[in-house]
């Protein structure tokens, strides 16, 4: 079995792979830069008790991570925990993916992980969606080059700063709008950061669109806010749960 692991800036996500390349669960447990090698280690062992698997049967493990502080410490709670040294996505390791960026050590490892899932699924040209803390845009040529992107505040981190620097307004989950027209301040929230969102991301995509001319990108959203936001685009949007974990698979097998 492969366990594979991305440390994102608000969660951790694992995933636990069979030998047939099978995503037996997927879990996620708080970002916390502070935690030690053993506290690491009993998460990860509360989860596999949780899900009724063996950690002596995984026979390998990869991580991708952005947050630098913590790679230390999850290395040596996988080492300790699975008697080897587990496969780290960054500088050396085989992605079979050409990056055109001008600095490629600035392209997160979750985005390469995603990108290289997205290339081994869909066809390109592919407009890549991440929604996480931040929600990224990439665009993959048709040659299959991850050409760049664009960033900007995720959606909870949206919601989080109008709460939190606003005297009146409150803290609120995200949800489907009813109607697109709020008739509370929770409503009018919500409707604003669902079809806000959905607004900026179909704008984004029809310039896309416009800069390719006559190719016909495949648009894929991933991360935990996509399927209330995609819902709401005018462009067929395709959810892909479990994009990062496959990535992250894909990239062990080129490697192992």
């Amino acid at each position: 079995m492969l366990l594979a692991i991305d440390i994102g800036n608000s969660n951790i996500s694992v995933g636990l792979f069979d030998k047939d390349r099978e995503l037996k669960f997927l879990s996620s447990i708080d970002t916390d830069s502070r935690k030690t090698a053993d506290q690491i280690s009993i998460d990860l062992m509360n989860i596999f008790a949780l899900y009724h698997y063996d950690l002596h049967d995984v026979t390998g493990a990869i991580f991708s991570s952005v947050v630098p502080p913590m790679n230390f410490m999850m290395s040596k709670a996988l080492t300790r925990l699975l008697g080897k040294t587990p496969m780290e996505v960054g500088p050396g390791i085989r992605t079979g993916l050409n990056i055109r960026m001008e600095n490629h050590n600035q392209l997160g490892a979750d985005l390469v992980a995603n990108a290289v899932a997205a290339l081994a699924k869909y066809p390109a040209p592919i407009v890549l969606i991440d929604m996480g803390t931040a929600t990224t845009i990439s665009y993959i040529s048709s040659r299959k080059t991850y050409e760049g992107g664009l960033m900007f505040p995720g959606v909870y981190l949206s919601l989080d700063a109008l709460s939190e620097h606003t005297a009146q307004l409150p803290d609120i989950s995200l949800q489907h709008p009813k109607n697109l027209i709020g008739k509370n301040t929770e409503d009018c929230m919500k409707n604003g950061i669902v079809y806000g969102t959905a607004g900026m991301l179909d704008g984004i995509i029809d310039r896309i669109r416009t800069m390719l001319g006559n190719e016909e990108p495949t648009i894929v959203a991933t991360g935990t806010p996509a399927p209330v936001i995609v819902r709401h685009c005018r462009n067929q949007v395709i959810y892909d749960k479990y994009l990062l974990m496959e990535g992250l698979l894909e990239i062990y097998d080129k490697n192992s």
